[in-house]
């Protein structure tokens, strides 16, 4: 390829996207450093502990972290992420090559490689499958909350970012975009965009998803027959004893071959129980240890802090509730929160208070804001002048779960509700299953106010601000911005900016207009750990909670 003034910027933005993953990498080398009592055993089974049920089995309708971590074991995108790290690196494909826009990328595929089923993986399955991503039906454009935040739109639709794919031989696959981003090809290595049989979707209906009530109806295929081209393979889901096994594919053709001959995802949603249950032998780890464990677990198993690369915030939808259409209202109801005495409180060490919806160690990230400083008196003050000293808010948290950046659900809104009484807030808690319509009831826009967070899928700042306000209907932009709709095309923009300067001072600028308008509350960024019992080493923690856990040896 022609060496051009574009496709030097832009391999500049990808070396510069790679040195922007470093500061979110763990600083532990490939592999757990901790020796178990023995020689490991290739038969073992390794029982994990899951906080939670996995929404769905088939990635691409799933935004939650217990199906992506199931999926990650059993499916492969054409990149990944370099374990401990949030750095692209290849995984179904070997290479890729933007044209001298970045609107074409040629990705050069592995040969070989198969799905579980048989199926052979080739260029014309990686087009079926962006086929199948970008066609979907009203209840399907619904659920794939990744695809629209990522891609925009469906069936080429006014703001689709994918454009089309063309298979140019067996192993060349040719993508293309409608504009330059700073995302691609990141966004390739998230669980939803995993590369799945073409077969096997046929044969189980993968698309034929139906809407229900707030949640969804699944087809065959979501339910039980997820096919990829993984180191492990569906076994079954056991619902009754809350259990999902996966088995070693013995035909896997990439490098990092399966040192475990199962996986058992044990489904214990109390951090307790799951203690508990490491202590006893029951289970071999887990993730999110509640943060007051942390010493004892560190003296008596193998814990590993992950670096913190999320953020919690309180979401606020003011098409649910109009009083949160007035921006005093909201800011009343940030000014009321004691975020300092929460972190403290609430959050294990090395938290911090968020100032904006991102780290601060993503490039983008505003340092010269001003934060919103508890400041209870400016609350009362703010809400009379609004009308609204007696304000009524329904306040939605989630229950059967702990989240990486949420570990006790109900603590922090207990301690929100506690500061919010004490202005004269009056809140109805509605909890509600994680997994039992919590998350699609707040996906679907159906709360006014409630708990949710985010862990980067990769370091850019799109995959925060983009992910919370891309879609000019969102949750948190409905009746909130008097420019909601400017936003997603501010966000489209900003992203599209090659020059690595440039693009951070202008997301430094969304984030200053953001925090303005508030059309949420951004709470803190924490860094959650992940616990082992001593027989167990070779797993390497992720920023991205993207753990290998097939690379798992047991000591026998």
């Amino acid at each position: 390829m022609p060496v051009t003034k574009t496709t030097a910027a832009l391999a500049l933005l990808a070396a510069s996207t790679m040195a922007l993953t470093s500061c979110a990498s763990s600083k532990r080398d490939a592999g757990a450093t901790k020796s178990g009592s023995g020689a490991s055993n290739s038969n073992a089974t390794l029982n994990f502990g899951a906080a939670g049920a996995p929404a769905t089995l088939d990635p691409y309708y799933a935004s939650d972290g217990e199906t992506f971590r199931v999926s990650r074991q059993i499916f492969e995108g054409l990149v990944g992420f370099k374990p401990g790290t949030a750095e692209v690196a290849p995984r179904l494909a070997t290479s890729w090559t933007p044209s001298a826009d970045g609107k074409t990328w040629t990705f050069k595929l592995k040969t070989g490689v198969k799905f579980t089923d048989g199926t052979p993986f080739n260029a014309d399955a990686v087009c079926k499958n962006f086929k199948r991503m970008d066609s979907q039906n009203k209840a399907g454009q619904t659920a794939s909350e990744y695809w629209l935040t990522n891609m925009g739109a469906y069936n080429g639709g006014a703001g689709d970012l994918y454009q089309g794919c063309t298979a140019k031989d067996a192993s060349t696959a040719i993508i293309k975009i409608a504009r330059p981003t700073s995302k691609f090809p990141a966004l390739l290595g998230l669980p939803a965009f995993s590369m799945q049989s073409p077969t096997a979707m046929d044969k189980y209906d993968a698309n034929g998803i139906k809407a229900q009530g707030q949640g969804f109806v699944y087809p065959a295929y979501a339910n039980s027959h997820p096919t990829g081209t993984g180191p492990m393979m569906f076994q079954s889901y056991d619902k009754t004893n809350k259990t999902v096994t996966l088995v070693r594919n013995d035909n896997y053709t990439g490098d990092d071959k399966a040192t475990v001959k199962k996986i058992v995802f044990s489904i214990i949603p109390d951090e307790t129980a799951r203690k508990q249950a490491l202590s006893s032998g029951q289970i071999d780890g887990y993730d999110l240890p509640n943060p007051v464990d942390w010493p004892s677990l560190k003296k008596d198993d193998n814990l590993e802090i992950r670096p913190a690369f999320n953020i919690l915030y309180l979401g606020l939808n003011a098409k649910v509730d109009p009083n949160l259409k007035d921006v005093r209202v909201r800011q009343a109801l940030y000014y009321a929160i004691n975020r300092d005495q929460l972190v403290k409180s609430q959050l294990p060490a090395g938290a911090s208070v968020a100032t904006q919806f991102m780290p601060n160690t993503v490039a983008g990230y505003n340092k010269s804001l001003t934060p919103y400083k508890y400041d209870p008196a400016k609350a009362k003050s703010l809400l009379k002048a609004a009308g609204k000293s007696n304000l009524k808010l329904t306040f939605w948290y989630p229950t059967e779960v702990t989240r990486p950046y949420m570990p006790a659900p109900d603590k922090i809104f207990n301690a929100i509700k506690s500061d919010w009484a004490a202005v004269g807030v009056q809140v109805t808690p509605k909890p509600m299953p994680w997994a039992g319509g919590y998350v699609t009831g707040t996906q679907n826009g159906n709360a006014g106010a409630y708990l949710m967070g985010w862990t980067g899928d990769y370091n850019t700042p799109d995959n925060f601000l983009g992910s919370f306000f891309s879609d000019p209907k969102g949750q948190m932009t409905v009746g909130a911005y008097p420019w909601g709709a400017k936003l997603h095309t501010a966000l489209s923009d900003a992203d599209s900016i090659v020059d690595e300067a440039k693009r951070a001072t202008a997301y430094e600028d969304l984030n200053k207009q953001i925090m303005q308008d508030l059309p949420g509350l951004p709470i803190s960024s924490s860094p959650p750990a992940i616990v082992f019992s001593k027989k167990v080493t070779g797993v390497t923690p992720s920023p991205l909670t993207d753990e290998h856990l097939w690379t798992a040896k047991v000591s026998k």
